[in-house]
């Protein structure tokens, strides 16, 4: 049964990705880019979109990804501290009706999540994080299709 989720790499493209090399430096910048005026409009601007507040939750659970697949260490629960920020300013957003905003302590996690996920980017190969991202991706969807762990969280 095909899956209802589209996934932005393919299986051939790991299979193609470079098994030793890291992705290309400009793919990584334009990546970071992205993330980093996410994160901006998340501070800054008045209204930020949740759509930005998702692309932070997608940098925080590739790096927990890479966790599971024994890629990273953290040893002092960084994306764990991550995870409880998101969940904490997505409850907010949604119980008091207010912008998506992380408070100053977790906005220092997050951009302290943002700058491993930049570190890793340069020494870990193509092929490691395009299926790092195929797996971020499938437990994502699993946890959107209700197939969740009991410490997983979702925000609709």
């Amino acid at each position: 049964m095909k899956s209802k989720f589209k996934y932005t790499y393919s299986h051939m493209d790991v299979l193609l990705a470079d098994p030793k090399n890291p992705l290309s430096h400009s793919k990584r910048e334009a990546q970071l880019e992205l993330i980093h005026a996410c994160l901006r409009s998340i501070e800054q601007n008045p209204n930020p979109t949740l759509a930005q507040w998702e692309i932070i939750s997608d940098i925080v659970n590739f790096m927990e990804t890479l966790l599971e697949m024994g890629e990273v260490q953290d040893p002092d629960d960084l994306i764990g501290d991550a995870v409880a920020a998101l969940a904490k300013a997505g409850n907010r957003h949604l119980t008091q009706q207010v912008p998506i905003r992380f408070d100053g302590k977790d906005l220092t996690t997050i951009r302290g999540v943002i700058e491993d996920y930049a570190m890793v980017g340069e020494h870990l190969s193509a092929r490691t994080m395009i299926t790092a991202h195929r797996l971020t991706e499938k437990r994502v969807n699993d946890i959107l299709a209700g197939k969740c762990k009991p410490d997983n969280m979702a925000f609709v």
